[in-house]
């Protein structure tokens, strides 16, 4: 549903439509398309989507944009692997993860002074990769690893403990593991 440029739903109602359309949506939707379809400035869906994860609604903001996190059962197998490697191989690493169908949920680096820092992923395709590595190049940003001169851990998630096992043997045959 596409509001015309008159139309300017109200808090509750238009975070009601910000929730179907977060259910009904296939991959993230960004803030700038949710403000843009409801006609409200970004900070307003910002706000929205903060109201909404208070009151319980599963909704996560990923490098991607906003997804709502449906049980995913088959991916229930999971393992945090600690890595480092040099900015200029975060492609390989991320490709040979997502290539062997495990999905990357999060990344975390361990700061001096803040302790960890976690950021939601959920890359589970080359796709979703060339986009982070593209939004990370458009926005002059830095990657988490970088703060840690490489050291990060990440949460993966399969549908089998087998493709974890394997992809762990290819990061740790590039030397990706610490």
């Amino acid at each position: 549903m596409q509001m015309s440029k008159l139309d300017k739903l109200k808090g509750d109602d238009r975070r009601s439509l910000l929730i179907s359309w977060l259910i009904e949506a296939e991959e993230p939707l960004s803030g700038s398309l949710l403000a843009a379809k409801t006609n409200v400035s970004r900070q307003v869906i910002v706000g929205d989507m903060s109201l909404l994860k208070a009151s319980g609604e599963p909704i996560m903001a990923t490098a991607q944009g906003y997804v709502y996190i449906k049980p995913d059962i088959k991916n229930s197998f999971t393992r945090v692997i600690a890595a480092n490697h040099l900015p200029e191989e975060t492609i390989d690493e991320l490709h040979t993860i997502v290539d062997y169908g495990v999905t990357i949920e999060d990344v975390t680096v361990e700061h001096p002074v803040y302790g960890d820092i976690k950021a939601s992923l959920k890359l589970s395709t080359r796709k979703d990769v060339e986009n982070l590595i593209k939004r990370l190049k458009d926005t002059n940003a830095t990657l988490l690893s970088e703060l840690t001169e490489g050291i990060h851990m990440h949460t993966l998630s399969s549908d089998s403990q087998e493709k974890l096992d394997k992809v762990c043997d290819a990061l740790q045959e590039k030397g990706f593991l610490l």
